[in-house]
């Protein structure tokens, strides 16, 4: 059985270019599928209030959004 050769540089760019596209897909709320993998989404955070421990000052944080991952059920094996 023979494997590609390829150099870490090469691996590296193609890593980035993954990432960085899924990353721009779920900016634009797009779901990326990758079919044995899993799909990457966009998640929304209700905003908040918060106590700031020295000042005791109350503090909004309104919505944010962060990456959500759920694996494939082929990945999750018990």
């Amino acid at each position: 059985m023979s494997f590609l050769r390829l150099d870490k540089e090469k691996i590296s760019t193609a890593i980035d270019i993954t990432i960085n596209t899924i990353t721009e897909a779920v900016a634009l709320d797009n779901k990326v599928e990758i079919r044995g993998f899993g799909t990457f989404s966009k998640k929304y955070i209700r905003p908040r209030k918060f106590v700031n421990p020295k000042t005791k000052a109350v503090s909004y944080i309104g919505e944010t959004a962060t990456l959500h991952f759920k694996p494939s059920k082929s990945l999750i094996q018990d």
